[in-house]
């Protein structure tokens, strides 16, 4: 008798259980899935070094759009170490075949690195092959220093 108690409760606790498995397998699969090679348009501040012009500023950018740009540039504002906009400026990065990373230096005459303290990217007044407004709104930005870059 105690034998079909227990495999009478065993069977009643797995028969609860497989009805709740098909609720867990539903949810999984009503909750979306992760985006999956979302595109962007990577931007990074990689080095400052003094020059003899003011300051050598080197960036490393990488388009992942669906896209290759023929020509792209950025307007960037630069902050002074008084939290001040020094200059706003526009560099141009020339072109960025898809799925390449390029790296891109400008020489900015009269900037001082050390007092450089954030760069903003305000806008990309040129961008030709991507669609009207894709390369603003897939860029991405980081930096491998301590002055932050902002997209």
């Amino acid at each position: 008798m105690l034998t079909k108690t227990i495999l009478a409760v065993a069977a009643g606790g797995l028969f609860a259980m497989t009805s709740c498995v098909p609720a867990f397998a539903q949810d999984a699969a009503a909750a979306p899935a992760p985006a999956v090679n979302a595109q962007k348009l990577n931007v990074e501040l990689n080095a400052l070094a003094p020059s003899q012009k003011g300051c050598m500023m080197t960036f490393v950018a990488e388009n992942d759009l669906a896209t290759s740009i023929n020509k792209i540039s950025f307007e960037l504002a630069f902050f002074n170490d008084k939290n001040v906009v020094d200059r706003v400026t526009v560099l141009d990065f020339r072109d960025l075949p898809i799925g390449k990373k390029r790296v891109r230096q400008f020489d900015m005459p009269g900037v001082k690195c050390e007092s450089v303290s954030r760069i903003i990217v305000n806008d990309t007044p040129v961008c030709d092959g991507p669609a009207a407004g894709e390369c603003k709104a897939a860029l991405t930005t980081r930096s491998q220093l301590s002055v932050p870059f902002e997209g």
